[in-house]
């Protein structure tokens, strides 16, 4: 119940407080969707910066154990180039120290070069050359004798008699190149280090390339490690070097050297995010000849240490984009909300009837062009409700003055009824017909109806000139024309009789007996056209121009009533320009006025000219 007090009291009638909600959410989400999204590139960029640095690391230990087993391969060869080393080299293994030694005294006196070519000393400066060599072990296939280097002791030859050791048995069996020392030639030689590998080569007969013995170098595993103090940045994981049956020959960690790697032989399914004692990512490089393979174990909680920092400052930077995205809109919707508030505020004073407020907002944006035409609209509002009030008030005063004035009209009919009945008895029949054409003439101009049909308004013609005939006696004549289907056309009251009586005024010449005026009403191409014709004196052309300019002039331009100026307005206003009157005049021949308007469509309120 509270919660939906609040709701009511603060969200739902409050639209700038849902704005404030929904552009909140909107923020929240698309920061921390984009943030979700920034982390996930970023830190698959460091992790894999990291495996590749640890690929890096693993190339180089590869590179290092090659250069291990090169420097095996190229001992040998060595021997095999040099032939008196190869004959010495097979002799030794053919023949027992004693007439080795015998031998290469021999070879000695007769060569004149003391231990040039001796196989025991080229070996003792291989090793003397390489520090990362620990033993030298030559071992002779046909004697089953085994010579031994020691770094840091003196040389021995240990004989392997098969009854009670498995040195030749061992000796004998194939194996990979490199691999870890045997145990039983640990003991045999007392060399007890467990971070040794050792490489292993046949040494051939170069005569009869028979196999006459084995050579054996131990290296120090401890260097394959020290090769990646080179790597500029901090080694993360661990490399390890194993050979095919699972022998740990290097172990950055020092953690699996003297025992077979655990997971040997899951190694060869392993993919980059399988497990092993946890979470890892695992990659592996082969070696093919000397048989041994790299393998680089990155576990993932490790990995996740390096982009720790940049999970807290990616949270940090979040948090303070979405509080200042939201605070900062916040701020200025609030001052609007106050602004509109105060507008709202505003309208429901006026509302109440206070139209003298006034709002003051003098900034230039929406709200304050808002409060400056609110407050215009209450400036024109009062102007209006001024006009209004004065002008009912002259409405009241007109509809009065009408009603006292409506008495006189009917005063005069009955007034000018009881001449016309005087005349008639009198015997006066032309003024009798005069006085009753003035009263209808009187009692049409008079009436309330705003229009006629252009048979009532040619009647109104008729009577008009009836009277001027009558006056005229046989001076003057007019006749009147229209189609029948005319003269139900309904068209505003006084539309032709002003130009009749323009005719009477200015154009008839009373001193002549042939005055004659024809009125003419046809329907052509969906148009009204009435034409007044006389034979009067008719106008010049400029005073023509003048009046023609004088039809499109404002009233109130004039300073008196113009009544062929108003005929042509009443159109104009109706139809549109290009309807109205024209004139066409000649000096002395008369004048013809065309009055023309468009036939009323279905529908149309043809009567509101």
């Amino acid at each position: 119940m509270r919660f939906r007090k609040i709701y009511r009291s603060y969200i739902q009638n409050n639209l700038f407080v849902k704005v404030i909600l929904v552009f909140a959410v909107i923020v929240h989400l698309t920061i921390i969707t984009l943030s979700y999204l920034l982390f996930g590139l970023i830190s698959d960029s460091i992790v894999n910066s990291e495996l590749n640095n640890q690929k890096q690391a693993m190339e180089r230990v590869n590179r290092y154990m090659e250069q291990k087993y090169d420097w095996v391969q190229n001992t040998v060869q060595d021997i095999y180039r040099n032939s008196l080393l190869a004959s010495n080299a097979s002799y030794f293994l053919r023949h027992s120290y004693s007439e080795y030694a015998q031998y290469m005294l021999d070879q000695n006196y007769a060569g004149g070069n003391e231990s040039a070519v001796d196989i025991l000393s080229y070996l003792a400066d291989r090793m003397d050359a390489d520090p990362d060599i620990q033993n030298i072990l030559l071992y002779s296939t046909d004697m089953q004798q085994l010579y031994a280097f020691n770094r840091n002791g003196p040389r021995r030859l240990y004989k392997t008699n098969p009854t009670r050791s498995y040195i030749p048995e061992i000796m004998a069996a194939d194996g990979p190149v490199a691999a870890t020392p045997n145990i039983w030639i640990r003991g045999l030689i007392g060399q007890w280090n467990s971070q040794l590998y050792s490489m292993r080569v046949q040494v051939n007969d170069k005569n009869t390339l028979k196999n006459i013995g084995q050579l054996l170098i131990y290296f120090d595993s401890g260097m394959v490690s020290r090769s990646l103090d080179q790597q500029r940045t901090p080694l993360k994981g661990e490399i390890l070097v194993l050979s095919q049956d699972g022998q740990v020959l290097s172990d950055s960690a020092n953690q699996y050297y003297g025992q077979l790697f655990p997971y040997m032989k899951q190694i060869g399914s392993l993919k980059e995010t399988e497990l092993l004692d946890e979470p890892s990512y695992i990659s592996t490089l082969t070696q093919n000849k000397a048989g041994y393979f790299v393998v680089g174990i990155m576990p993932k909680s490790v990995m996740a240490e390096a982009y720790a920092g940049l999970k807290r400052t990616i949270i940090l930077i979040s948090s303070i984009c979405i509080v200042v995205a939201v605070i900062i809109p916040s701020i200025l919707i609030v001052s609007i909300s106050r602004r509109t508030n105060r507008i709202v505020h505003f309208m429901r004073k006026v509302e109440g009837g206070n139209f003298t407020a006034r709002l003051q907002d003098a900034r230039e944006d929406e709200l304050g062009q808002i409060s400056q035409s609110f407050n215009e609209m209450l400036d024109e509002l009062g102007r209006h409700i001024d006009r209004e009030y004065k002008a009912e008030i002259r409405h009241k005063q007109t509809e009065l003055a009408a009603l006292q004035a409506r008495v006189n009209p009917h005063f005069l009919y009955n007034t000018l009824e009881v001449i016309r009945m005087r005349a008639m008895s009198q015997g006066a029949v032309d003024v009798g017909e005069m006085i009753y054409s003035l009263a209808a003439l009187f009692r049409n101009s008079v009436s309330a109806k705003a229009e006629n049909t252009l048979g009532e308004e040619l009647e109104m013609c008729r009577l008009y000139l009836e009277l001027f005939r009558i006056r005229y006696k046989d001076k003057f004549t007019y006749e009147v024309e229209c189609d029948q289907e005319l003269l139900r056309v309904p068209v505003a009251k006084l539309l032709l009789q002003p130009i009749v009586e323009n005719y009477i005024v200015h154009g008839m010449d009373s001193r002549r007996k042939n005055n004659s005026l024809t009125i003419e009403a046809v329907q052509e191409h969906g148009l009204i056209r009435v034409q007044i014709r006389d034979n009067g004196k008719g106008i010049e052309p400029e005073r023509l121009a003048r009046i023609m300019h004088r039809l499109r002039m404002p009233e109130t331009e004039e300073q008196q009533s113009f009544g062929l100026r108003s005929v042509h307005e009443r159109i104009e206003l109706v139809y549109g320009p290009g309807y109205g009157i024209s004139i066409e005049s000649m000096p002395g021949k008369g004048t013809s006025v065309t009055v023309t308007w468009p036939e009323a469509t279905q529908g149309e309120e043809a009567g509101d000219v």
